[in-house]
C-alpha cells in the first residue's frame, strides 16, 4: 500500500490542480465583470492568468522546496504540450481559423516572450532582476495590446471575448466569485504539494531526473486546465478561441511564472533543458506560427503532425 502513496498522491495532485483552476478562472472572472472590468481585458488577463494558476503555484511549490528542475520543466513543458497536444488534439475536432492580426500581434508576443526566456536562461540561473525584467516586458505588452483592440478593434479583440464568454456561468455576486477564488486557491495549495512530492518520489523509483517528471508528468498535469477549455470551444464550434488560449497562456508561463517565482527565490537552468528542450520549445512556437501565419488555420492534418510530434517528443524523454 505504502508503494502506491505517491502515484495516489500524483491523481489527487491532478484533480485539485484542474478543479482549483476552474474555481479561480470563474471566481476572478466573475469579480472583474462586476467591476466592471471590460470583456477584452478579462480575455486577455485574468483567463490566461487563471488557466496558468496551476503551473505558477506549482513551479513555486517545487523551487521552495528546492526542486528547482521540476519548476522549470513545468513551464517548458507546459508551452510544448500547449502547442502541440492541446492546439492539435483541438485541429482534429476541428479546424482551427486564425486570423493575421491575432497571429502577427499575440503571437508574436508570445515568440517576443519565448525569445526573451532564453535569452536570460543563457545566464545559468534566472535571477530575481530577470523576474523583474520579464514582468515589466509582460505589462508593456499588455498595454500594448489593449492599446491597439481599443483604437482598431478586429478579430483579435473580439477572441479574447470569446475567451471570457467560454468560461461559462460565473458566480453571482460579491459572496460567490470571493469564495469560488478562495476554494481555488486552496485547492491549488494542496494540489501543487501532492503532485510535487508524488512526482519527486515516482523520479526516484524509476531513476530519471527530476526535469522530465517537470516537462512531462507536472507539465501535462498542469496543462488540463487549458486542455478542457479549448476542447469546450471546439465542441461549442469556438475553435479559434483555443489558439488565443494558448498564446496567451504561454506568454504568462514564460514571463509571470518563472518572472514572478525568480522574485522570491532564483531558478538555476536545468543543463538537460538548457542544451535542448528550450530550443524544442522555440521551435515548436516558430512552427505554430509559420503554419498559422501561412494558412490562415490549423488544419486536421497539421494536428495529426502536432501531436504526433509530441507523443515522439515524451517517448524519447523517457526512453533517453
Amino acid at each position: 500500500m505504502e508503494q502506491l502513496i505517491p502515484y495516489l498522491q500524483i491523481i489527487a495532485g491532478l484533480v485539485l490542480l484542474t478543479a482549483g483552476g476552474e474555481f479561480i478562472v470563474r471566481g476572478a472572472v466573475g469579480l472583474a465583470l462586476l467591476m466592471g472590468v471590460s470583456k477584452v481585458i478579462v480575455g486577455l488577463t485574468i483567463v490566461a492568468a487563471g488557466t496558468s494558476a496551476p503551473e505558477f503555484v506549482v513551479s513555486l511549490n517545487a523551487s521552495l522546496k528546492g526542486t528547482a528542475d521540476i519548476a522549470m520543466g513545468n513551464v517548458v513543458g507546459s508551452n510544448i504540450a500547449n502547442i502541440l497536444l492541446i492546439l492539435g488534439a483541438v485541429a482534429l475536432l476541428k479546424p482551427i481559423a486564425a486570423g493575421r492580426v491575432t497571429v502577427v500581434r499575440d503571437g508574436g508576443a508570445m515568440l517576443l516572450g519565448t525569445l526573451l526566456f532564453i535569452g536570460l536562461c543563457m545566464f545559468g540561473v534566472i535571477e530575481r532582476w530577470a523576474g523583474a525584467v520579464m514582468l515589466c516586458v509582460l505589462v508593456a505588452i499588455w498595454y500594448f495590446t489593449y492599446k491597439h483592440d481599443k483604437n482598431m478593434p478586429s478579430h483579435a479583440s473580439n477572441l479574447h471575448e470569446e475567451e471570457v464568454d467560454e468560461v461559462g456561468e460565473v458566480p453571482s455576486g460579491w459572496f460567490k466569485p470571493i469564495i469560488a477564488t478562495v476554494i481555488g486557491i486552496v485547492a491549488l495549495m494542496f494540489g501543487a504539494e501532492w503532485l510535487v512530492d508524488g512526482g519527486v518520489t515516482v523520479a526516484r523509483e524509476f531513476g530519471v531526473s527530476e526535469a522530465v517528471i517537470g516537462l512531462t508528468l507536472v507539465a501535462f498535469g498542469t496543462s488540463l486546465p487549458e486542455l478542457a477549455a479549448s476542447m469546450v470551444a471546439a465542441f461549442r464550434g469556438h475553435s479559434d478561441v483555443a489558439l488565443g488560449n494558448v498564446f496567451g497562456s504561454n506568454l504568462l508561463n514564460l514571463l509571470v511564472i518563472i518572472g514572478g517565482v525568480s522574485l522570491i527565490t532564483p531558478i538555476p537552468v536545468p543543463a538537460q533543458i538548457l542544451a535542448s528542450d528550450i530550443w524544442i520549445m522555440l521551435a515548436v512556437t516558430v512552427a505554430l506560427l509559420l503554419v498559422t501565419f501561412a494558412f490562415r488555420k490549423l488544419s486536421r492534418s497539421a494536428g495529426v503532425v502536432f501531436v504526433i510530434a509530441y507523443f515522439v517528443y515524451v517517448f524519447q524523454l523517457v526512453a533517453a
